[in-house]
C-alpha cells in the first residue's frame, strides 16, 4: 500500500521536499474522514506513479494542519516541490477524487 502515515516530524522532510505529494488531513472521530480513507488508499495504489500519498491525523500532529489553515476535515491537499497547489475539503466519491487528482497531476 502506498498510503503513508504522516506526522509533523516528517512533514517538512518528506512532503515539502517531494515532487508531488497528496495529504489527507483527517481525524479518527470524523465519519466522512473514515469514509474517504479507503478511497484514498485505493487511489494511492493506482496513482503511485504520479503522487506520494500521506494520511495526517490532526489530533496527534496538529502543527502542519494549522500551518496550512485546515479548518475542516477531511481536507486533501496537493503539494508540488514544497508549494501548496490545490485543496479539496470534504468527502467525495472515488470518481470525483480521481478526476481532481488527475487535473492536478
Amino acid at each position: 500500500m502506498a498510503f503513508v502515515t504522516s506526522s509533523d516530524d516528517i512533514f517538512e522532510d518528506e512532503i515539502m521536499k517531494s515532487p508531488s505529494a497528496v495529504v489527507q488531513f483527517s481525524a479518527t472521530w470524523c465519519g466522512p474522514c473514515q469514509t474517504l480513507k479507503p478511497i484514498m488508499e485505493k487511489l494511492s495504489d493506482e496513482m503511485s506513479d504520479k503522487f506520494k500519498f500521506y494520511y495526517h491525523d490532526l489530533d496527534s500532529a496538529p502543527n502542519s494542519p494549522t500551518k496550512f489553515g485546515v479548518r475542516g476535515v477531511p481536507t486533501v491537499m496537493i503539494f508540488k516541490n514544497g508549494e501548496l497547489k490545490a485543496t479539496k475539503v470534504g468527502a467525495v466519491p472515488e470518481s470525483t477524487m480521481k478526476a481532481w487528482l488527475d487535473e492536478n497531476a
